[in-house]
């Protein structure tokens, strides 16, 4: 099968997500360094080599296969304005068949958080999901203490889903994580979570 090159290129109000590219090494490093304490709680342990210019450079090329081969939308969040680079939106482990499914991951940088940044990238990777993509299903799962996260997928439409034992490694350490879902055509009720 000839896999065929993809360009990703959604654009919001304030942003465009696209593909990160070898250009964007120092404005990576300098927003993942200096928001270190703000992202650790959250995330997996960082590598050794995380902010080295050669592990960037395997995400830039990652991040093309995974668009090619059709698993993977992962994009930085670029304000238009300015280009700066406020953080990235992932939705990995894309499933195709019955399922039409993916997963939703996401950073942003102190700097830009509590914004409006996320929820307006979550939006537009959502919608290019639905229409573009035609999954029918997004997932999404954040530590239960994350409520900045849980709220953000809340306010996009997200909905409580229960509670995923020992789900992730986050800072060291097997973790619970509350589940989301948006889906396309979504017949559920509202919830009571807040």
């Amino acid at each position: 099968m000839l896999k065929r090159k993809r360009k990703v290129r959604i654009e919001t109000e304030r942003m465009t997500l696209r593909l990160p590219q070898h250009g964007d090494y120092r404005a990576w490093a300098a927003l993942r360094q200096a928001s270190i304490e703000f992202l650790t709680p959250w995330e997996p342990s960082w590598a050794v080599d995380h902010l080295t210019r050669k592990s960037f450079t395997n995400r830039v090329y990652w991040a093309q296969r995974s668009v090619a081969n059709g698993n993977a939308v992962p994009v930085f969040m670029e304000r238009r304005d300015d280009r700066a680079l406020l953080g990235a939106i992932t939705l990995d482990n894309i499933r195709r068949g019955p399922a039409q499914a993916g997963t939703l991951g996401y950073w942003i940088g102190e700097t830009y958080a509590r914004q409006g940044y996320m929820r307006e990238a979550i939006l537009g990777l959502v919608h290019y999901a639905f229409t573009s993509l035609d999954l029918s299903r997004i997932e999404a799962a954040c530590l239960p203490e994350n409520t900045a996260s849980r709220g953000v997928l809340e306010k996009s439409g997200f909905k409580y889903e229960g509670v995923a034992q020992s789900y992730l490694q986050i800072n060291g350490r097997w973790r619970n994580h509350v589940l989301f879902a948006n889906l396309r055509s979504d017949r559920r009720g509202k919830t009571d979570v807040g």
